[in-house]
């Protein structure tokens, strides 16, 4: 009996069978299916009603592809989220890991680079301005491909992200967009979120309460973007004051690791201040 119960339990703590999908694994899908239907949205909404001419001359239909492209970015930046408290939580697949990286590919490298090039050609910027466009895009879809790769490969220090987090990244590059600001001005901070990506600078990950406030903050950020896409008073304000509050927290973010490091350093000098003095 206790040698059944022992196996029994042993088979409930390891992890599924690469052909078995766990709970996690399904929510890794749902990042997946919505970084795609975001790429579908623009192509739909945005690139081919510029391209044939077809828009309703307002850009009504143009604020409507672009809100909805990144309300399934913002879904999608949730069950990133859930999938690895899920993971922790409950039994993971062998598959899991694999499935993040791919999911999170689509939905923070392709989706957000894709929204860049489409920028490019729909914001009237000529032929240079499409290919420089399409080159800091490239640089966006490459990053986050160097900056999964890295975290896969490499062990980092417990409670940090080396880099800027890909779904943080690609909010900030689409913030970036939404605020439509001069043409090369936008492209050179794109390409410096780029850069952030794949650098040495450390971000806090998302644990305990700050977890919670991320998650807060994509619901805020789901009803400005629905008041935006629907035209009501002050939509443009708050979606304005979401991409600017965006582009701040990606900012500020390292600034927190930073102070927790020289906080705990001024401890450690105290520390053996006290202890000399002791002696």
């Amino acid at each position: 009996m206790r040698r059944r119960r022992w196996a029994r339990d042993r088979e409930l703590r390891a992890p599924r069978s690469p052909q078995t999908l766990s709970t996690a694994d399904f929510l890794t899908l749902g990042n997946a299916v919505c970084g795609f239907l975001a790429i579908y949205s623009i192509t739909t909404n945005m690139l081919i009603p510029h391209i044939s001419g077809t828009g309703d001359g307002t850009g009504g239909m143009i604020r409507h592809g672009a809100a909805t492209a990144v309300t399934l970015l913002l879904l999608g930046s949730m069950c990133d989220l859930f999938d690895g408290l899920v993971a922790r939580k409950l039994r993971s697949s062998a598959l899991g890991a694999e499935l993040d990286n791919l999911a999170d590919l689509i939905s923070f490298g392709i989706a957000p680079a894709y929204f860049v090039a489409v920028w490019g050609i729909v914001g009237g910027s000529g032929g240079n301005g499409q290919g420089l466009s399409a080159f800091i895009a490239l640089t966006v879809l490459l990053s986050v491909v160097l900056r999964l790769a890295r975290f896969s490969a490499v062990k980092m220090r417990p409670g940090v992200f080396q880099g800027m987090p890909c779904p943080m990244g690609a909010m900030t590059v689409i913030a970036i967009v939404l605020l439509d600001p001069p043409f090369l001005a936008g492209l050179l901070a794109i390409f410096g979120v780029a850069y952030l990506m794949v650098s040495k600078v450390e971000y806090p990950k998302p644990q305990g309460l700050l977890a919670t406030a991320t998650l807060a903050w994509i619901v805020v950020s789901i009803g400005c973007l629905a008041a935006w896409a629907a035209g009501l008073p002050g939509g443009d304000v708050l979606m304005h004051i979401g991409a600017v509050a965006q582009i701040a927290l990606a900012a500020m973010a390292p600034l927190l690791v930073i102070r927790r490091k020289v906080g705990q350093k001024v401890g450690d000098v105290r520390a053996r201040r006290a202890e000399s003095r002791g002696c």
